[in-house]
């Protein structure tokens, strides 16, 4: 728990650095946690940061906007989603950026990791379309799960479900994901 905390502290001391963070727990029980995961081991990604783009990708984020604005507004329909809440996220997980690919391995506009993408389908994570169809489709289960919470259906976009459930259906006590929920609905409420 004090090597818990540490990490927590760590990354809250800088809101500008940016690390993935794994978590491993060892068949003795001990937990690890690290930004650099070793392979042949069972780590589990438990903060998904932004892709080391974002910053530059700001720059083009209003063009980016238009671009994908009718594909983005499609997707809200289909699912019947709100498309201000869609945008807010693709805002801040890409900038807008379909390239976008973090350290761990999101992918696209909506920063879809492997095994989302999998699991909704998503054959090509680097196609605009697949991509904000199966986050649409994701974030929508994620209402679903957390009965209409806003807060932890984002923190569940954020962090995964699984760890909005390990807090007894809180937003998780990382820094990371408490700073992405308070930014989504911040662009939220602008949109």
């Amino acid at each position: 728990m004090k090597l818990l905390k540490t990490i927590l502290l760590l990354l809250g001391i800088s809101s500008f650095a940016y690390a993935d963070i794994f978590k491993y727990v060892a068949p003795d029980g001990r937990v690890y946690y690290t930004d650099q995961p070793k392979k042949g081991f069972n780590y589990r990604l438990i903060i998904r940061t932004r892709p080391k783009t974002y910053a530059r990708d700001v720059k083009f984020m209003a063009g980016n906007k238009r671009k994908y604005q009718d594909l983005i507004a499609k997707a809200a329909a289909k699912h019947q989603m709100d498309p201000k809440l869609l945008h807010a996220v693709i805002q801040a997980e890409s900038a807008y950026n379909p390239h976008a690919v973090s350290s761990a391995g999101a992918v696209g506009l909506m920063q879809l990791m492997p095994d989302t993408a999998r699991r909704y389908g998503v054959t090509d994570r680097h196609d605009a379309e697949q991509n904000v169809d199966g986050g649409a489709r994701y974030l929508k289960d994620l209402l679903a799960m957390f009965n209409s919470n806003l807060k932890l259906a984002v923190a569940g976009y954020n962090a995964g479900e699984g760890a909005v459930m390990k807090y007894n259906y809180t937003v998780p006590p990382y820094r990371e994901t408490q700073n992405y929920v308070q930014q989504v609905l911040r662009l939220y409420g602008k949109s």
